[in-house]
């Protein structure tokens, strides 16, 4: 398979192990807008803080694990899988979505490390941004497989200086400190916080587990990858913040006092996120312009989100924001596949799927799905102010199985 291909990967190809799923995720996820979420509640107490981390990142994991089967099930990428639910058009807003969010994440991350690599090892940070965006886009430029060899290298990196900053923050007195005392609304905020970052990871449910022909294996190990990171790094990134009176990246990493170690775990986090930023990206253009050529695509992604990292770093500040503008829409998306391929457990035809005139082109295959997803997203933000990732939820669930069940079978399998 190539870096953007959209065809569906058969059977007899789709070999990649249990190990390399998760650490695809676990890469991912190790990254330092993950240490972001956790600064963001910062003004909280140790016992608040760790209790949303645990639910928000079980619940947000648990929606993206819960629809891995259906890329080793049907072998086709995320995008494609979703036209069965929205219909090609839905599809398509939903590609245009995550190729125009995916630059945002990319030039952050970016961003973060140029800061600190900066710091660290001296240089320009604008230098450091170009490096590191080239890198990462050349590796996923090679496909899937050069990401896994990657990563095999980068992870376990990873895990040891995330380790060394992980002990260093433990010896500071971090727990004893004061801390705010919130109410109801501002912990329901907090989970909407966690839930949008973990479900933001929503549009790859299929694009890496379509190698694996296991959907138990799948699901464990896209569930493993991305709730064992948040559990690890959310705290690490509440106590870095509280110990530097800030959540500033490169504040944060000095005040844990590893240094160098400090550094290196932000480098290598961004080139294995971004890794997955890019691949996504380049999955969502190629639904919309197939044609496009692989390299073409990849490179052209690489580079757009390269340079918007050059340009502007004051939108951090708005972080938050924005993961709960992100969980306001794919947690209502994670709901409508929810219902179609796990509740109404609906298994398309394939061919089907890549059919632009075909029976998921029709204006009722797009209307049920998009109906109930919009639905989903008006709920989450009546409810916001209670705590809108369950409301949210339900009622995507909920609509999508009431309008499926009034169509009465006049929609395709």
């Amino acid at each position: 398979m190539q870096a953007a291909d959209l065809r569906p990967v058969p059977p007899a190809e789709r070999t990649q192990s249990g190990i390399d799923l998760f650490l695809i995720f676990a890469g991912a996820n190790i990254v330092a807008t993950t240490l972001q979420v956790g600064a963001a509640l910062a003004a909280l107490g140790p016992g608040d803080a760790f209790g949303l981390f645990l639910v928000g990142s079980v619940v947000g994991a648990a929606l993206v694990a819960a629809l891995a089967p259906v890329g080793s099930r049907l072998g086709v990428p995320s995008i494609v899988a979703a036209r069965a639910a929205l219909g090609w058009r839905g599809a398509q807003a939903l590609a245009v979505l995550l190729y125009v969010t995916n630059f945002a994440w990319i030039a952050v991350n970016n961003v973060i490390a140029a800061s600190i690599c900066a710091r660290a090892f001296g240089g320009a940070e604008h230098a450091w941004a170009v490096g590191l965006g080239l890198l990462a886009t050349a590796i996923v430029a090679r496909g899937p497989r050069a990401v896994g060899v990657a990563d095999r290298f980068a992870v376990p990196a990873l895990l040891v200086a995330g380790t060394l900053m992980t002990v260093a923050l433990l010896r500071l007195p971090v727990l004893s400190m004061a801390a705010t005392a919130p109410d109801s609304r501002a912990l329901l905020r907090g989970l909407d916080v966690v839930v949008g970052y973990q479900v933001s990871w929503l549009l790859m449910f299929a694009d890496y587990p379509r190698y694996t022909a296991s959907a138990r294996t799948s699901a464990t190990s896209v569930f493993a990858g991305l709730a064992l990171t948040s559990l690890w790094l959310m705290p690490i990134g509440w106590m870095a913040a509280r110990v530097a009176g800030s959540d500033d990246p490169g504040a944060m990493v000095a005040a844990s006092g590893v240094g160098v170690w400090g550094a290196v775990l932000i480098t290598l986090a961004t080139l294995t996120t971004n890794f997955v930023n890019i691949y996504m990206s380049g999955l969502a253009w190629k639904s919309l312009v197939p044609r496009a050529r692989d390299s073409a695509v990849i490179w052209s992604i690489g580079l757009i989100g390269t340079a918007l990292s050059l340009f502007s770093t004051t939108w951090l500040t708005r972080y938050a924001d924005f993961t709960v503008v992100l969980g306001a829409v794919f947690v209502p998306v994670g709901g409508v596949l929810l219902a179609h391929y796990m509740l109404l457990r609906r298994t398309p035809d394939v061919d089907a799927l890549y059919a632009r005139s075909g029976p998921y082109g029709r204006g009722g295959a797009t209307a049920i799905g998009v109906t109930a997803t919009l639905m989903g997203v008006a709920a989450f933000w009546l409810c916001r102010g209670w705590g809108g990732t369950v409301p949210s939820l339900l009622v995507a669930v909920l609509a999508y199985l009431l309008l499926s069940l009034l169509r009465n079978g006049d929609r395709p399998n």
